[in-house]
């Protein structure tokens, strides 16, 4: 079977001041509904999936702890939102408006949908997961 093609991508924040560079051999959008997202963009937040460990930041980045397993990361000048990250793992989920076109992936993924207000109504055939399910999927296990 062909290996997949690894498409490397840059970005930027609203002044410039913060690039980030990622790579994926097949991503999506994931948009994620919970409270803390609402508040942190006002609206929802929107990341790609990448390579684990394929992206970075340049520039004048900060990271606010939001949660016992989350942080989010935003530009300390234009204030831009620039990532979601997962501090068990290191990961960081890269905002998707820091590239052009959202890099020209697919929406397939919304997190917390029960949650999602009113008035949003995302288009297209994607897997819509539960307050409950995103938690199952997320949260650290006690124990």
């Amino acid at each position: 079977m062909p290996k997949k093609a690894i498409n490397e991508i840059s970005g930027q924040c609203l002044c410039g001041a913060v690039t980030v560079h990622a790579r994926f051999a097949s991503s999506i959008i994931r948009a994620c509904h919970c409270e803390m997202c609402r508040r942190h963009t006002s609206s929802m937040f929107m990341s790609l999936a990448t390579e684990p460990g394929s992206v970075s930041f340049d520039g004048p980045a900060k990271s606010y702890r939001s949660s016992d397993w989350a942080e989010r990361g935003f530009c300390e000048i234009c204030g831009s939102t620039l990532w979601y990250g997962t501090v068990n793992d290191g990961i960081r989920h890269p905002a998707a408006g820091l590239f052009e076109n959202a890099a020209g992936v697919p929406l397939k993924l919304e997190f917390f949908a029960d949650n999602a207000p009113d008035g949003y109504s995302l288009a297209g055939e994607h897997r819509k997961m539960t307050t409950q399910e995103t938690l199952d999927l997320f949260a650290p296990k006690e124990g």
